[in-house]
């Protein structure tokens, strides 16, 4: 992609539904027999696994890790045909003499790789989960390591198809190309990406699922799931309600209007980011100058900014060109993670500077830190120089799942007129929203996908507990509350806190869902918490 689209898909992070019409798959027919689903086999993690964890894993903890491939049928409606294998790692309990049973995680995406997770799972969960939890991590169909759909041959062709793809698509040129590359895109997919392009949806996912619970011996599923594994969550509680013990969600999409209107789905999702940057902007001035670097009527700095780049790019004391793309892009990534706002802040002080030179303009102390690079939040696609016939190793599955999952009108041609309206509600995210699924979806190849659109509502034997941030920007708050009262038997318990899901970051939260998990005692509804760390504090 041209260089104003490496944050593309910074903005994903989540999946939706909704109706009254029961899956594609129908009911008993859809179900693997039991008979059929093998014991998963744990043995030793591949080098190249255990290489890619995190160094605050101990040896020792590594040392315990174990992983296996789940066989899956590709379609859970022939249950006997093509089968694909799921990727899994666990993370066993400190104390197996007590252990309750297995905790599975996905981090959200869709296409998020979630294998590792089990083995950071200290990150999330309060002593007592991991005492008495085996914490299994996995990569869902199509994803990284679980036969990853690809669209694309080689690194060549990605870049050549993705080179016209603009993430803020403002000239008519700009459009045109971008419609063209995303048209090619979906081409791409149809010729590459084999049996899987036609089930991706969640649903496939969850029944997946259903089959990892049973492999490892546990006749109830524990789950918590992040984002779009909200969505995984709710829609596992609706098609096997028997079967769910203890369900955390966290960070949450609104699953009927995310399954019966993408395009509504997505205009709500700019929405949110909107109103985490107000929120952090409002913030950063109550901090002041002392603590935020771009504190002193930082709104309205921020629109000034906003309109001298749409002019054209600044050029900071490094030599380095900032666009107006740049901008949105590393925003909308930043306000994931509250860690990363000191230096967003000062970065934005940075342009400021730039596009206002003088004496009134200089740098507060804090500004002169060193700016981290923008934060990829797994869906951006980034600029390459590749060798001749590079193998192309990433994966599609991200526009898979949600071009499966999410109906969009099959036409590109009122695209400029949606984006301009998306960007009247929503100035600074409007149209970077637009620019994702909005360009992709129309054309995906799949057509009548097995997918799950409802019923929501089905009663588990256990509340479902439902996390939300107040100024989560990828999946709003009204999302969290939706879905609270979508599902049959839910609890909501909040966070007044910035940034995009937040178990392991709220002392009071982390206990409420401890104690939820082990002892199945649910928070009571409507609790509020505080997180560990706010904004420039």
């Amino acid at each position: 992609m041209t260089s104003s689209s490496a944050s593309l898909r910074v903005l994903i992070t989540s999946a939706l539904v909704f109706g009254t019409v029961v899956s594609g798959l129908g009911t008993a027919s859809a179900q693997t027999e039991a008979s059929a689903v093998r014991p998963a086999a744990w043995g030793q993690c591949a080098a190249d696994v255990l290489a890619s964890l995190p160094a605050s894993v101990t040896p020792e903890e590594r040392a315990r890790l174990s992983c296996t491939t789940q066989e899956v049928p590709v379609d859970h409606s022939r249950p006997r045909g093509e089968k694909t294998g799921i990727a899994m790692m666990k993370r066993p309990a400190n104390d197996p003499s007590r252990k309750i049973g297995s905790i599975f995680l996905n981090p959200g995406g869709p296409g998020g790789s979630g294998l590792i997770r089990g083995a950071i799972a200290k990150n999330y969960f309060q002593p007592q989960v991991l005492d008495r939890f085996d914490i299994i991590g996995f990569d869902p169909r199509g994803v990284a390591r679980s036969a990853p759909l690809r669209c694309f041959r080689t690194q060549e062709e990605s870049d050549a198809v993705n080179g016209g793809w603009y993430s803020l698509p403002i000239t008519k040129a700009e459009i045109s190309s971008s419609i063209s590359s995303a048209k090619a895109y979906t081409d791409y997919c149809k010729i590459n990406a084999g049996p899987l392009l036609n089930h991706m949806s969640t649903e496939a996912v969850v029944r997946d699922l259903d089959i990892m619970r049973e492999s490892v011996g546990d006749k109830q599923l524990n789950f918590v799931g992040f984002s779009y594994g909200t969505l995984i969550g709710s829609t596992y509680a609706n098609i096997f309600p028997s079967k769910a013990r203890a369900i955390v969600i966290d960070g949450n999409v609104d699953p009927q209007l995310r399954l019966t209107n993408g395009a509504e789905y997505d205009r709500q999702r700019a929405q949110g980011f909107e109103i985490a940057l107000d929120a952090m902007l409002k913030r950063c001035d109550s901090a002041g100058v002392a603590k935020c670097a771009f504190a002193g009527d930082a709104r309205a700095k921020f629109e000034a900014m906003k309109k001298a780049l749409a002019a054209g790019p600044a050029t900071l004391p490094n030599g380095t060109k900032v666009a107006l793309a740049d901008v949105i892009g590393r925003v909308a990534g930043d306000l994931y993670s509250v860690p990363r706002f000191a230096a967003l802040v000062a970065w934005l002080q940075s342009i400021h500077v730039a596009l206002n030179p003088g004496p009134a303009a200089a740098f507060s102390v804090q500004s002169t830190v060193e700016l981290a690079a923008p934060l990829n939040n797994g869906g951006g696609r980034f600029d390459v120089d590749p060798l001749p016939e590079t193998p192309y190793t990433a994966d599609d599955s991200y526009f898979a799942v949600n071009c499966t999952d999410k109906p969009f009108a099959r036409t590109n041609r009122l695209w400029e007129q949606t984006a301009a309206k998306w960007e009247k509600q929503s100035p600074t995210f409007g149209r970077y929203q637009a620019a994702s699924d909005l360009l992709a979806c129309p054309t995906w190849p799949t057509r009548n996908p097995d997918r799950w659109i409802g019923p929501w509502n089905r009663k588990t034997a256990n509340p479902i507990v439902v996390v939300g941030n107040y100024y989560d920007p990828a999946t709003q708050y009204l999302f969290s509350q939706r879905m609270a009262k979508q599902l049959g038997n839910a609890r909501l318990i909040s966070v007044d806190s910035f940034g995009h899901c937040i178990l392991g970051r709220a002392a009071g939260a982390d206990a409420a869902v401890a104690k939820y998990l082990v002892d199945l005692v649910a928070p009571a509804d409507g609790q509020v918490f505080q997180p560990n760390l706010q904004p420039f504090a």
